[in-house]
């Protein structure tokens, strides 16, 4: 009986059912389900829905389209959005006749032939799918007429076959009266896809939707006339004649606010195969919404890494909450590019994306700071006698006035804005400490050798500090690697799913304030109106790894000249481990027998793998045992080498060589480890006159601790300098802030919340 209350089946269970005895057993192996071959007329159907999603697709393909063919006018006509009539006319070349019997094929095109030929396009369409697609979703009219040809041609299309105007006509185009170039007619999109048509909301969006898109082809596209109005409306809503500049075309269509404001940059480097040039605003301009007029090969794309790098360029520039306008025209070597990566051709794939954005951005970067001068702010009478280097600049100049005189001698008050309101003082945010503090203005006492200042003038007065060293930077023409390891991008989209966004955005916009504490590693940073406290060894861990990832395989070289034996250097790590084992542990046989087999077996490692050390790593060894080089992440900082010997000991026990991933992710942890700056000591002197005690006794190595506290000195001065200038700067523009650096991110102050307390004093 218990056997068998144990096999009943509740009938609360939801994990089975009962069933009768006449009830037939169940199939226990259903028959899986046929695959068939769609039907044509289905799969059209499904490509034309990924193509042309709205109007506004619809037409961005023709517009293209008319580019091409050498217009240099081009009219659209829209009624209902698009959705009821989408026309465009233009003044290119035409259609041949014979070629409208496939013109709206899939797959027809007179730009390729061979797919090789995908490697040096520069046109806009060319898979031959825009008017396929469009056929199946809608109604088509093709008129054209070519410059030999006497008549102007009319073909109507459906499902991508020429079909007659009417029931019981023929097919065949028919002659016509037209002008020149080709003529398109749109009606009725979408009138199959019924679940498609009703999605859009109002014809008045759609309209603004199209309206974008032929603004974006109205500023590029120079010498080319467009203009685009509703059916019905005796006006236009677009009109650029031909012979206007990109400056008047932007000024036509976004407003003289905008245009008024523009800066013109220019970027260029043959080693990356690209040139890019564009407008951007001023600091004078910002709206709440980032407007990027973005072009790659002369083709509107969009991308959200352009997007974040030009807005975190700007962070510097433009108040909290302000954004720019930027137009911007890429052109890369056509065979750099991969166009060929998404159905409407929105986006693009290209060689060298982080470098070159970088350095459009630093173009646009210093040419909004020669630019900053014109900003306008709220200043405070000047205090008798006081006199600024623009009064001086006047008093030189001859043809003075009395206006200048009486400013030179500070009797003059800058004026202020009438119409701009006074802020409250507790929403202020200073300006970035790097145009504002003193010292920037002073010369550095660190020689032009010192790697963290390449570019410094040499200067014979300063005198070499026992971390000064000979190191010199050199550029190469090896061209970076393209890097499409699984593991790599599985490894970068962990760092981006980790990614917290406020910690991130106060990073991005951080003003670095100071060293507070090099033992404990603690740095004070100021985000908007709040103070941080930040644990850099934490940040600089996490900053490091991440840079190991985006560079992998692209790392600098800092050569160690002359090489030491690897051997050697393995085995002052481990004597240095060994002395802190024998001293925590109570076993000293065991650690004795560890560490004296560690540094050869080490070697043997990293030796049978120094190929793929130095391909990836650009850690080079020779055949002989030599360390010849060492990765560099970051140009202007330099590693502590003490650390060295440990790190390369640590490469043996701590790094996972069974799996591909696992050996990229704890190498590159080793490596931030090795990069991250090492706490420094408080000079034992130093200590004692804080602790009040009257003279340090004398020792008979008390000159060698004057040399490590001079050391030590040096090394954190160097360390200041590094932090300042090179390791917050980088963090600024390429930090991405994981949840982890959380606990080591603390607000110390919130100008606001000190206002109030200073209210109830």
């Amino acid at each position: 009986m218990g056997m068998e209350s144990d096999m009943e089946i509740d009938p609360l269970d939801q994990h089975g059912t009962k069933r009768t005895a006449e009830e037939p057993e169940p199939q226990e192996h259903p028959r899986p389900k046929k695959i068939k071959a769609l039907d044509p007329d289905v799969v059209n159907k499904i490509a034309a829905g990924e193509i042309i999603v709205a109007p506004m697709h619809a037409l961005k393909e023709l517009i293209e389209n008319a580019v091409d063919a050498g217009s240099t006018s081009i009219e659209v006509l829209i009624k209902e959005g698009g959705l009821k009539l989408l026309q465009i006319t233009d003044n290119g070349h035409g259609i041949d006749r014979d070629d409208l019997p496939i013109l709206c094929e899939r797959f027809t095109t007179s730009k390729l032939k061979e797919f090789e030929d995908l490697t040096s396009i520069g046109t806009y369409g060319f898979r031959g799918e825009a008017l396929a697609s469009i056929s199946h979703i809608a109604h088509l009219t093709v008129t054209t007429k070519t410059a030999g040809s006497s008549c102007a041609w009319r073909a109507h299309y459906g499902d991508g076959k020429l079909i007659p105007a009417k029931p019981g006509q023929s097919s065949a185009p028919k002659a016509t009266a037209g002008r020149g170039g080709t003529q398109i007619t749109v009606e009725d999109l979408f009138y199959n896809v019924p679940t498609r048509r009703r999605a859009f909301r109002s014809a008045s969006e759609e309209y603004a939707k199209i309206l974008d898109v032929v603004g974006r082809y109205a500023v590029h596209c120079s010498g080319v006339a467009f203009s685009c109005r509703k059916h019905g409306d005796s006006g236009v809503s677009i009109s650029t004649p031909a012979s206007a500049s990109i400056v008047e075309r932007i000024r036509q269509i976004h407003g003289s606010a905008v245009a008024n404001e523009l800066v013109e940059f220019k970027a260029e480097d043959t080693k990356y195969g690209f040139r890019a040039s564009g407008y951007a605003t001023n600091a004078n301009y910002h709206v709440k919404k980032t407007v990027i007029l973005l072009f790659i090969n002369h083709r509107s794309v969009e991308s959200t890494v352009v997007k974040r790098a030009v807005e975190q360029t700007y962070s510097s520039f433009l108040p909290k909450g302000g954004h720019p306008f930027v137009y911007l025209d890429l052109e890369i070597e056509p065979n750099r590019v991969d166009v060929n990566v998404h159905p409407t051709k929105r986006e693009v794939n290209f060689l060298n994306e982080d470098e070159i954005i970088e350095l459009i951005c630093t173009e646009i970067r210093s040419k909004l700071a020669e630019v900053d001068s014109s900003r306008t702010f709220l200043t405070q009478s000047l205090l008798p006698g006081i006199q600024t280097i623009e009064t001086l600049h006047r008093e030189q100049d001859a043809s003075q006035t009395e206006t200048t005189t009486r400013t030179s001698k500070g009797h003059a008050t800058p004026k202020t804005p009438a119409a701009t309101k006074r802020p409250y003082e507790n929403n202020l945010v200073r300006t970035d400490s790097k145009v504002r503090k003193i010292t920037a203005m002073l010369a550095p006492s660190i020689p032009s050798n010192d790697p963290t200042n390449p570019d410094l003038p040499p200067d014979s007065t300063t005198q070499p500090t026992p971390l000064d060293t000979t190191l010199q930077y050199e550029t190469t023409n090896r061209q970076p690697l393209k890097i499409a390891l699984s593991s790599v991008k599985s490894l970068r989209a962990a760092v981006r799913a980790e990614m917290h966004t406020t910690l991130t955005e106060t990073f991005a916009a951080h003003t670095y304030v100071g060293l507070v504490d090099s033992r404990r590693r603690l740095a004070a940073i100021q985000s908007g109106v709040k103070l941080y406290l930040i644990d850099y060894g934490l940040t600089c861990s996490e900053f490091f790894y991440q840079i190991g990832l985006t560079d992998f395989g692209n790392f600098g070289l800092i050569r160690l000249d002359p090489p030491p034996k690897l051997v050697d250097l393995l085995k002052i790590g481990a004597d240095a481990e060994r002395e802190e084992q024998l001293s925590a542990s109570a076993d000293k046989t065991e650690a004795e027998s560890i560490f004296a087999n560690a540094p050869d077996a080490i070697a043997e490692t990293l030796i049978a793998r120094r190929e793929m050390l130095n391909e990836y790593f650009s850690l080079q060894i020779s055949d002989e045992g030599d360390l010849l080089t060492i990765p560099l992440l970051l140009k202007g900082y330099l590693p502590a080498l003490a650390k060295l010997p440990r790190f390369l000991l640590r490469l043996g026990p701590f790094v996972d060589w069974s799996c591909e991933e696992g050996c990229f992710r704890t190498f590159l942890r080793e490596l931030a480890a090795f990069y991250t700056p090492e706490q420094l000591p408080v000079p034992e002197r130093k200590v004692a006159a804080e602790e009040g005690v009257g003279s340090v006794p004398a020792r008979v190595d008390g000159e060698e601790d004057e040399e490590e506290d001079a050391f030590v000195e040096a090394r954190r001065a160097q360390m200041l300098r590094m932090l300042e200038y090179v390791v917050f700067p980088a963090m600024r523009a390429r930090l991405v802030a994981t949840s982890r650096l959380l606990r080591g991110v603390v607000e110390v102050a919130d100008l606001k919340g000190l206002y109030r307390v200073f209210e109830r004093c």
